[in-house]
């Protein structure tokens, strides 16, 4: 497909993009890198003809273009949920089947099973699509939208999620398919970019202001520059919560579950896991994709439902025992790409961080004067000031994935969980939220618990780990501490 764009301007509630001149020659695949802004969504959109521009004019857009991307898939999961029949039958609905959400795009058995084979679908063949972990539901995006058999293709952040063996597996699949579908892939981490495009289009807060061949890239100084660019503003974070520090001390063990057990009708998550956590430990979940490691932090934020049926004590009370969820979470924040899901409320961007005083997914009370200019400084830290009163589900991915970082941080919580946080982040926004997790263990403002499937993303001052690792004799996962 030849695409043309010729000064082209377009400004949404919350991004913009301009682009003066920029030509995509027939089956020339390209990478596409924005050292700050979220350009993946408003570009894919604007291929796909779902928005149109300002001004200038595209063309070439003929054939069919599809995309996949984080915002794609909040809309996927919002159609599902509306169809949730749980109140209408004996069990609880878990979503249209992994088979039949992809053969709906073809309406192909042949081709429907070869693409749940090629992409490590198949025991997830009749799986619904609520249950399945981040990393499965982006291996079926993709399937759903390759079913369709487009011409070109638009990748945003297509390892987002994904453990080291499927970011592998799906870089050699890409490689191949690049040889029947134009692709256009979309980074925010410079070693994702694949060896094999051909050029590189480099973006700024959604200006194209360069493009260039792979081999210029490799060498290109932007990354240094981006280095030092967040670990200034980082700095300022740290000070921001040091100007609001309080301290709230509990006694050891902040969390214990013995003899852990999590299993559903047809199958055992994990079983028989003893885990402690004391005042000044950091600890990080490591694991596959599907292996566990979401439900056993959700047995320590309490969303978990077997949470009761599991022994737990937490800031030193037996879980079950009079306690109601709002006391526990006082002391907890969470960021994690099913909470991010579930913020479907309508709420503004200011409310999305004054809800993390209290514990809510949208805001409810009514917060002080101190409250608000906290809110407000986390905002400005993080260069969102000019979208406090933007609503929430009209900000891109990245965007709203960052206030759901600072709603975590605002009230400095005992315990911050940390799963996947980076996931939808700009290069900038994650090396800010990285740096500042760093400090933040550095210090022992809150204990960390951390999930991340980069070994790159591993901090410094986290020294104890959960793994999950394969068990041999029954094809599932046990789990092993290192408390060090």
């Amino acid at each position: 497909m030849d695409i043309t764009f010729d000064h082209i301007t377009l400004q949404t509630t919350s991004s913009y993009l301009e682009i003066e001149d920029w030509h995509i020659s027939l089956n020339q695949s390209w990478g596409i890198f924005s050292t700050e802004g979220d350009i993946g969504s408003i570009l894919g959109d604007l291929l796909c003809q779902e928005c149109k521009v300002d001004s200038g004019k595209i063309e070439g857009l003929s054939g069919k273009i599809a995309q996949v991307s984080l915002a794609e898939q909040q809309r996927l999961l919002e159609s599902e949920l509306a169809n949730d029949d749980t109140d209408f039958i004996d069990k609880i609905d878990t979503g249209t089947s992994v088979y039949t959400l992809i053969y709906q795009q073809c309406q192909d058995e042949e081709q429907t099973l070869n693409l749940i084979d090629d992409l490590d679908l198949t025991h997830l063949k009749d799986s619904g699509f609520r249950v399945l972990s981040t990393g499965e539901t982006r291996r079926l995006m993709l399937a759903r939208v390759l079913a369709s058999k487009p011409s070109l293709l638009l990748l945003d952040e297509p390892y987002a999620g994904l453990d080291a063996q499927h970011r592998s597996q799906l870089t050699l699949y890409l490689e191949t398919l690049r040889t029947t579908t134009q692709l256009i892939i979309v980074v925010s981490r410079e070693d994702e970019m694949p060896s094999w495009v051909d050029n590189i289009a480099l973006f700024s807060k959604g200006k194209l202001t360069e493009t260039m061949s792979k081999s210029r890239w490799d060498t290109h100084p932007i990354i240094a520059q981006i280095t030092a660019q967040s670990k200034k503003q980082s700095d300022e974070v740290l000070a921001l919560i040091h100007k609001h520090q309080h301290t709230t001390h509990f006694e050891n063990p902040l969390f214990e579950l013995e003899d852990g057990r999590v299993a559903y009708s047809d199958s055992i998550i994990f079983s028989h896991v003893n885990w402690r956590i004391n005042n000044g430990e950091h600890w990080q979940i490591r694991g596959p994709n599907g292996c566990g490691k979401s439900t056993l932090l959700g047995l320590i934020f309490g969303d978990h439902p077997q949470c009761y049926s599991n022994k737990i004590h937490i800031f030193g009370k037996k879980r079950g025992s009079g306690e109601t969820i709002w006391d526990l979470k006082q002391n907890m924040g969470m960021v994690s790409s099913a909470l991010h899901l579930q913020y479907r409320v309508s709420c503004t961007a200011l409310d999305v961080v004054l809800s993390g005083f209290y514990d809510s997914i949208g805001l409810y009370s009514q917060p002080s004067k101190k409250e608000i200019d906290i809110a407000k400084e986390w905002l400005e830290i993080l260069h969102m000031g000019k979208f406090i009163k933007t609503p929430f589900k009209q900000l891109e991915y990245g965007q709203q994935r960052l206030l759901l970082v600072a709603r975590a941080l605002v009230k400095q919580p005992a315990i911050l969980i940390l799963d996947e946080p980076y996931q939808g982040l700009d290069n900038l926004g994650r090396r800010l939220v990285m740096n500042t997790l760093e400090m933040i263990a550095k210090e022992n403002l809150s204990q960390l618990l951390y999930v991340t499937h980069y070994q790159q993303d591993a901090l410094d001052n986290i020294h104890n780990f959960v793994d999950f690792v394969p068990d041999e004799l029954d094809g599932g996962y046990k789990v092993v501490i290192t408390q060090n």
